[in-house]
């Protein structure tokens, strides 16, 4: 089963005006994707996602870009069974032989960034072919699901303190027992970030997990006084507090607070989160498969969480694509617990595919059950959108 074709579509949505919100990357009028699309000699195609950035909105035209000028020409003709085989090949780029031969990486330049990018939508549409070919739920190929349910959490929470409250009910009346907002540089000072949040803890009812993300914002001093003022907020965990450059300065957050810190989001590669693990800068590990390399690394991501003891989280802000490759992973790692689930204008979650992506009336998200992925795009929204 050779690869025959690999094809990258920008796609740009807009976001109606009453689903539009307003963060530190501005108001978000558009949601941003890059569809990568797998095709074998059989005519089986699998699916993908690549970001060109961790938010929703951005240019995917570098992606694109390389996806079909770069890793293209030198992965036609792979057996797309192959797909450790596959990843080394793009990630050692011309010296992928001593990589094989030798059992250590010779990296190329661009082992961060777009390349990781690129390959995390071309690895994930490899695993939705595998399982596809072989008629079973890509969770199963990564060694079966470890529960048949799991819960999710509502993410979205811009609202200000005083609309806060209601907006995160409006998520738990839709069965959520989990909810996340955002705090930061948005708030203007870190005395509104810890106003809205007293604000919410006091509008939910006590068994409702709150988590908080300040999209990495914060400097060090800023994300401590954060955390001194929300400490008897009993916060599931506080997410990205400061710029993901700085490790030290998340670990050194981290140890001034019992608040669990998550991070792992805008990180490539599993030895980025090697990294944290060693600074001890984290005690939530949130990969995304559209940036860490695929769902082949986001599994490595996870044996990391499950030999520290760590929870892992991925990141499913994104496409029903990603959404589903995150959600494979987790289900077939011990150390997840709750799944991330958009509640934002999201067109490439519900539009994008043909199938209905929901949780149940207890907000509980069921082990997937579908050759694959399970997603099928919609290819008259492709073509309306794409760039």
């Amino acid at each position: 089963m050779k690869i025959a074709n690999i094809e990258a579509y920008w796609l740009r949505c807009p976001i109606p005006k009453e689903k539009q919100h307003r963060s530190d990357y501005g108001l978000l009028t558009n949601f941003d994707m890059t569809l990568v699309v797998v095709t074998t000699d059989t005519g089986l195609q699998g699916f993908g996602e690549a970001k060109a950035a961790v938010g929703s909105s951005g240019s995917c035209a570098s992606i694109v870009s390389c996806i079909e000028h770069e890793l293209k020409p030198i992965l036609i003709g792979q057996d797309a069974r192959n797909i450790s085989r596959i990843w080394e090949i793009v990630y050692n780029g011309t010296r992928d032989h001593y990589a094989l031969s030798r059992g250590r990486k010779f990296p190329i330049l661009g082992r961060r960034g777009l390349t990781i990018s690129a390959l995390s939508g071309i690895d994930t549409a490899l695993w939705d072919i595998k399982g596809k070919s072989l008629g079973v739920p890509v969770v199963e190929l990564l060694g079966g699901s470890c529960r048949e349910k799991m819960p999710a959490y509502a993410s979205g929470g811009w609202a200000s303190a005083e609309k806060i409250g209601e907006q995160l009910l409006g998520y738990t009346e839709k069965g959520f027992s989990g909810v996340k907002m955002r705090v930061g540089v948005m708030d203007e000072s870190v005395g509104e970030s810890i106003k809205r949040v007293k604000a919410a803890r006091e509008a939910l009812p006590d068994h409702i997990k709150l988590m908080i993300d300040a999209h990495g914002t914060f400097s060090v001093p800023e994300a401590k006084q954060f955390c001194r003022g929300v400490e008897d907020c009993n916060l599931y965990w506080f997410e990205e507090p400061i710029s993901p450059d700085n490790r030290i300065g998340t670990a050194e957050v981290r140890k001034s607070t019992f608040i669990p810190i998550a991070a792992g989001e805008s990180e490539y590669t599993v030895f980025d989160v090697r990294d944290l693990i060693s600074e001890r800068a984290l005690d939530v590990i949130q990969p995304d498969c559209a940036i860490i390399g695929g769902i082949t690394e986001a599994m490595r991501v996870s044996q990391l969480a499950h030999t520290y003891q760590l929870e892992l989280a991925p990141h499913c802000w994104g496409s029903a694509f990603s959404f589903m490759a995150g959600v494979s992973v987790a289900f077939a790692s011990p150390s997840a617990n709750v799944i991330e689930f958009s509640l934002g204008g999201n067109p490439m979650m519900y539009e994008l595919v043909k199938e209905k992506i929901s949780v149940d009336q207890d907000g509980m998200l069921a082990q997937p059950d579908q050759p694959g992925l399970g997603l099928t795009p919609n290819w008259d929204f492709v073509n309306e959108f794409k760039q």
